[in-house]
């Protein structure tokens, strides 16, 4: 006979049978969390700008478990209405929403263009915004108290410390403005058993982080007190964590999934 405090640890952990969307989902960060939650059973749609390139992620991700492809671009107020409206076509409610969809733009200081921030303010912070307030009523169909509903957004060390890549100029205050976001709809949204947090990523293998990696990984590594880049294990690992019953009273959090070179 199980003790009347025992915890089922594998149901603890598990987000099998849970909807999830993942914005910018058809590659680097956003692609390991995809992959993680199609690994623990969620059924997962993907979605970014390109629409051949997140077919194809969509059907590469789907050998591990049932994957749709949703291209939108959601640097606008219309493309996420849009991308919502294709979800809830398709599904009745909404348990995890992931908002990774990211730019950035490098230019030095005289040069840089109001394009370039708009860009990145648009995509990396006014996205995170419309795209929750359009999903909302699915995600609080899915909700309840003893297993809320989780919007997950994806910040940044460098909206915690400074990066030593000083010319991104945009980049590191739209990833501040995103981990302060998430701390006011964690509290806005509590109260309807919508959890809201952030993971801020150190380096990890992507496409927006090419350039810098193959340039300073060495110095990256030799920063962070762990002495390597992170793995997609180790974004999967968190991501799945906040997104299951483990998670279900962490609330308005940032944590940095970096070895810890943001306290060094």
């Amino acid at each position: 006979m199980q003790p009347k405090d025992a915890i089922d640890v594998p149901n603890l952990f598990s987000i099998r049978g849970k909807v999830a969307l993942v914005t910018g989902g058809s590659r680097g960060i956003g692609r390991m969390i995809a992959r993680g939650f199609l690994e623990a059973g969620a059924k997962v749609y993907i979605s970014s700008r390109k629409k051949d390139v997140c077919d194809d992620a969509a059907q590469q991700l789907s050998q591990a478990g049932e994957c749709i492809s949703l291209p939108a671009d959601v640097s606008t107020a219309a493309g996420c209405a849009a991308l919502a409206k294709q979800v809830a076509a398709r599904e009745p409610r909404l348990h995890i929403l992931v908002n990774n969809a990211g730019a950035a733009w490098g230019a030095a200081l005289p040069d840089f263009p109001e394009a370039g921030w708009d860009k990145v303010m648009n995509t990396n912070v006014k996205s995170i915004f419309f795209l929750t307030r359009d999903l909302l009523p699915l995600l609080e169909k899915a909700a309840s108290p003893a297993d809320p509903a989780r919007i997950i957004n994806v910040g940044s060390i460098d909206g915690i410390k400074v990066p030593f890549i000083a010319e991104n100029f945009a980049y590191p205050p739209s990833k501040a403005a995103v981990h302060h976001m998430t701390r006011a709809l964690a509290v806005h949204l509590g109260g309807r058993s919508i959890t809201v947090n952030a993971i801020a990523p150190g380096p990890f293998e992507s496409q927006m982080t090419k350039w810098m990696l193959e340039n300073f990984q060495s110095t990256f590594e030799k920063e962070c007190p762990m002495r390597r880049i992170g793995s997609p294990e180790d974004m999967a690992g968190v991501a799945i964590y906040l997104a299951s019953r483990a998670g279900a009273y962490v609330n308005g959090t940032v944590i940095p999934v970096d070895g810890g070179i943001c306290i060094t």
